[in-house]
């Protein structure tokens, strides 16, 4: 017992006594709480005769029995007690385990049975003696966005002990309501579950990484080949035209909710969701089939339909045509890539949805390269929609078409490889097909809404770049405008995504569970996190705009004008990204109407802004301002978004810190931005926008921005910054 020590009462500072200490009178045995019932429950009592009084437990036995008739024998004094009703066996903890067949266990040392071992310490007995459960790790919350998510499953408690085999059947108490078990920290030999994780992240995240610097020299090179002008924009039409009617045709409905029916179908069916997956593939390449087919013959009038300034001029409408007939068949491959990656993914195979990108990137490098080769590069060619020939059409289309078709061609090993076997099956009826079609409904209006806005600015854009062409200004079109918006869209997908795939599985649980602090903080951190890299990025894209388009579309002749739709881009980046990051707490619970909603009131913004710009402003300078009309409606979209998610959550957001973060980071950034601009001007003034130019301003430009920043930063001392560089310290081991 720990009973209190009062040696020191009644000293004083140094130990002398401060005076007499009246004596504390003991209490009485039956009192005194440390003694009272020491002896009441005494086990051995009742079963060791020496140990009682013999004068009272005879008198006490022959008051209660009366002595037997004359030659009878007379009872025990004493007998054992009966067993009481939840009294478990001896014998059965007693029983020994039969022995390992194969020497001694290698679990254990010096020879023990592990399955007959247990171990109990004085905290065991006492935590089990008093009824308690063992304490949760206290430090769990903070790997639960490494684990997977399952629905919480009640601890094991006595009543699963009680099912064990034994010699009797043991009736048990029944067992208290259980408390959810606490997720194991990453790290423990039964983590495997995480460590698995970070393999699967790791490799998306290198496939990401990858794909997307290929597709980066992929959109130079195009550049490069056929310039700014009427001819890049008759392609960059014909290019996308694929990309926006699996949108929104099939693409959404395929990503949003057949994928999640996958998984379901993979749980469920005693087949492993083969045979639904196998239906699905076979629906989609009958739709996707006829798709294309339509595709090819509407081919005119889908060119009107997205560009109508090119439909009008006979020589581009051509060549639009013609490049249009060759791509809108990768409709057909990209649909089937699309779900051959999503059952590979459902089946725990991240790496071939990723990777296989790749590899169409590196089949149009090399068209493109070819191109160049043969022809030259538009600005020494001079070529453009009268003077391409029809060769050069058919190197173009054809190697494009090749590149879908070996990326989903690709998947089919690692389908192989994943024991599925593709089959077309018809049987569609009864499966719950129709069901999760249905369910799509509000993903097909959010992708009809966010592609409404990208159409009303490709017609806007190319009419734009053609009227300025006419009037000796180059590079001003659609395609510097995609071209641009690749640059600006990758510190997106590279940070933020990244960071919100990280936090994703924590804030669906969160969310799963009611547990709206849990979401608040996890929102909060995606934001401040990601904003210690997006803010000084939007910021730097007004200094380092023209110098960094310059150097990768210099060749084309069009690197000034896609520099300044760069700048124009620029700071939207930051309400971009933190519409992302507010977006996925409406789908972590699990509301996709209000993201529609948010979508129709971004493309209706960025549609009138853009209409605006093509009214009032210069033909050069037109595009440059739709590219600046898409930030603006990105920050009207966040008020939106935020004002919902606050209304949801009962004004539980943690505003006040999140904007303090971005506002202490903007002003570390803008004299960052300013002294970098300035070190740009001063070295393209000296050598020029050629490619030594290019890159010494580059160079210098991304020095001063990241030394003056840091500088500026430090003082302000933002903890998301800190955190950063501590946690890059700890990773270089310094």
């Amino acid at each position: 017992m720990n009973a209190p020590y009062e040696g020191d009462r009644g000293r004083g500072a140094n130990g002398d006594p401060t005076g007499p200490v009246p004596p504390t009178p003991p209490l009485p045995a039956d009192q005194d709480p440390y003694v009272q019932d020491a002896y009441r429950n005494d086990p051995f009592r009742a079963q060791d005769p020496t140990a009682q009084d013999p004068v009272t437990e005879a008198l006490h036995d022959r008051a209660a029995h009366p002595p037997p008739p004359p030659g009878q024998p007379a009872p025990p004094l004493y007998q054992q007690p009966a067993a009481g009703r939840h009294t478990p066996d001896p014998q059965l903890r007693a029983s020994s385990p039969p022995p390992e067949q194969h020497g001694p266990p290698p679990h254990l040392p010096y020879g023990d049975v592990d399955t007959a071992t247990l171990f109990l310490g004085l905290d065991g007995l006492m935590t089990q003696a008093a009824g308690d459960r063992p304490e949760p790790d206290a430090f769990a919350h903070l790997y639960r966005d490494q684990q997977h998510y399952e629905p919480r499953q009640p601890a094991p408690g006595p009543a699963a002990a009680a099912s064990a085999p034994g010699p009797e059947a043991v009736p048990q108490q029944p067992a208290p309501t259980p408390e959810p078990a606490p997720v194991a920290a990453a790290g423990k030999p039964s983590g495997g579950r995480a460590s698995g994780l970070f393999k699967s992240s790791a490799v998306m995240a290198a496939g990401t990484m990858v794909s997307r610097l290929t597709g980066f020299v992929r959109s130079a090179l195009i550049v490069a080949a056929l310039g700014g002008a009427v001819l890049g924009d008759s392609w960059q039409v014909a290019y996308q035209l694929p990309t926006m009617i699996f949108i929104l045709t099939i693409g959404g409905g395929l990503n949003s909710v057949f994928v999640p029916q996958l998984v379901r179908a993979m749980k469920e069916d005693d087949d492993g969701g083969e045979a639904y997956a196998n239906r699905l593939l076979t629906l989609v390449v009958m739709v996707l089939g006829v798709l294309t087919v339509l595709s090819v013959v509407a081919a005119p009038l889908l060119v009107k339909m997205v560009s109508f300034d090119i439909s009008r001029d006979p020589a581009a409408n051509e060549v639009a045509v013609a490049f249009t007939r060759y791509c809108v068949p990768t409709i057909f491959f990209m649909g089937l890539h699309v779900v051959m990656g999503q059952i590979l993914n459902a089946r725990g195979r991240f790496g071939a949805m990723m990777w296989t990108p790749v590899l169409n990137n590196i089949v149009m490098i090399a068209t493109f390269g070819l191109f160049i080769w043969v022809y030259g590069t538009a600005e020494t060619s001079h070529i453009g929609v009268t003077t391409i020939p029809d060769e050069g059409i058919r190197l173009l289309g054809i190697g494009t078409l090749l590149g879908l078709v070996v990326q989903a061609l690709a998947m089919i090993p690692y389908l192989r490889d994943a024991d599925f076997k593709l089959r077309l099956r018809f049987d569609w009826r009864g499966h719950g097909l129709g069901k999760a079609a249905k369910l799509a409904k509000w993903t097909v209006l959010f992708v009809l809404a966010n592609q409404a806005g990208v159409l009303v600015v490709t017609q806007l854009s190319t009419w734009a770049g053609n009227t300025a062409n006419d009037q000796g200004h180059p590079g001003t079109g659609f395609i510097s405008y995609a071209s641009a918006q690749l640059i600006w869209n990758m510190p997106q997908a590279i940070i933020t995504v990244s960071v919100m795939a990280a936090l994703l599985p924590r804030l669906a649980r969160s969310a799963h569970d009611g547990d709206t602090g849990a979401v608040r903080d996890d929102i909060s951190q995606g934001l401040r996190t990601s904003a210690v890299a997006i803010v000084p990025i939007s910021f730097g894209f007004l200094s380092l705009g023209v110098p960094l388009c310059t150097l990768v579309y210099g060749s084309s002749g069009a690197g000034i004008p896609m520099g300044y739709m760069l700048m124009a881009f620029g700071v939207g980046l930051i309400p971009f990204s933190v519409q992302y990051v507010v977006l996925r707490a409406f789908y972590a619970y699990e509301d996709t109407r209000t993201p529609f909603y948010n979508t129709v009131i971004v493309a209706a913004v960025n549609a009138a802004a853009s209409g605006l710009c093509f009214l009032v402003l210069p033909a050069r300078w037109a595009v440059v301002g739709m590219a600046a009309s898409y930030g603006l409606a990105y920050i009207i979209g966040v008020g939106v978004a935020w004002r919902r998610l606050s209304k949801r959550m009962d004004g539980d957001l943690d505003t006040a810190h999140i904007v303090r973060t971005y506002a202490r980071l903007a002003g570390a950034s803008v004299p960052a931005t300013l002294i970098s601009g300035a070190v740009v001007y001063g070295i393209m003034q000296m050598l020029g926008s050629g490619f030594l130019g290019s890159l010494a301003a580059l160079v210098a430009g991304v020095a001063a921005l990241l030394a003056v920043f840091y500088v500026a930063a430090r003082k302000m001392r933002i903890e998301e910054l800190n955190a950063l560089v501590g946690m890059v310290r700890s990773k270089l081991g310094r």
